[in-house]
């Protein structure tokens, strides 16, 4: 182990630094520097095609999921389970998707759920003839989850 070496080692080559003029004449430098001709091609070809929904015609007001429309639910009581919600919402149509979230250290309910409906009109039957009923003791408040952004941009 000593400091002299008979092997054919060769060092590694030194890090370098690549230097890019901008626009204006100021100089920069580091590994992320890209020349101007150079583009990403991350999302060339069908990395590139993302999926979309298909756009209706309301502006503003709910944004619909993948799968349907989701409405969140409060003032959930404590001690409700999934099969009180689901039996309280399934009159207003097919109930896709239902979330019950729980606290992780008491394991009561938190006071929130979310529900999927497959149809517009079904989620705004809901929101309508629910808000405000009574489910084991407490009044629930019912609601879109997701809104559209607005159109224009607010300065």
């Amino acid at each position: 182990f000593g400091s002299s070496c008979s092997c054919n080692a060769t060092k590694p080559p030194p890090l370098l630094l690549v230097m890019a003029m901008d626009a204006d004449g100021s100089r920069r430098r580091g590994r992320g520097i890209q020349e101007k001709e150079e583009t990403d091609d991350r999302y060339a070809g069908r990395g590139g095609e993302f999926e979309t929904l298909e756009d209706d015609d309301r502006v503003g007001g709910p944004a619909r999921s993948i799968e349907g429309w989701v409405v969140i639910v409060t003032g959930v009581h404590e001690e409700a389970q999934e099969d009180d919600l689901y039996e309280a919402f399934a009159n207003f149509g097919a109930i896709k998707n239902l979330h019950l979230n729980l606290d992780r250290r008491s394991g009561f309910v938190k006071g929130y759920c979310f529900i999927e409906f497959e149809k517009y009109a079904e989620a705004q039957d809901a929101i309508t003839q629910m808000s405000g009923e009574l489910l084991l003791e407490g009044t629930l408040q019912v609601d879109w989850a997701f809104a559209k952004a607005p159109t224009e941009r607010r300065r």
